[in-house]
């Protein structure tokens, strides 16, 4: 099964919970001091918010699978289209230990495309949109990297 993911940044963490809470009916997943998940199969969305330095708003969007063939299938629709991406493999990442492929929408916008391999017990800041920001939020790329970290 393949799962949508949103991830939206911000302000206030524990009004923001509550507000996702009631809209979804279901209390998170997962819930931390900077972080709440809800695995949710109806809709069927993996849905992050994050207090991490980030702009409040879209951080990112992405696609969970269940298997290593599904991101690999994902990976190579990726590659005949002639769409850059970048492959990481053992990344640690918003409390998760995941396999991912990364890819810019026309826009800009970072889209995610993983295998959750395993829980973290900590943030997981393998990558990092401003490497010099302690609190920034992990996972997307920076901008001003995008060719970089997306070849």
């Amino acid at each position: 099964m393949k799962r949508l993911h949103i991830h939206i940044a911000v302000n206030e963490l524990s009004e923001s919970i509550g507000f996702y809470s009631t809209i979804f009916g279901v209390s998170p997943t997962v819930e931390r001091n900077d972080y709440a998940k809800w695995d949710l199969s109806d809709p069927a969305v993996n849905f992050a918010i994050s207090k991490r330095g980030h702009a409040s708003g879209i951080n990112h969007l992405g696609i969970q699978v269940d298997s290593e063939d599904e991101l690999a299938g994902i990976a190579q629709r990726l590659d005949e289209a002639e769409i850059t991406s970048s492959k990481q493999r053992g990344t640690s990442c918003c409390y998760a230990h995941s396999n991912k492929h990364w890819a810019l929408d026309p826009q800009g916008i970072a889209w995610e495309s993983f295998h959750t391999l395993g829980e973290m017990p900590i943030f997981g800041e393998d990558t990092k949109t401003d490497s010099g920001d302690e609190s920034s939020a992990c996972c997307i790329p920076n901008e001003d990297d995008v060719a970089g970290y997306c070849s």
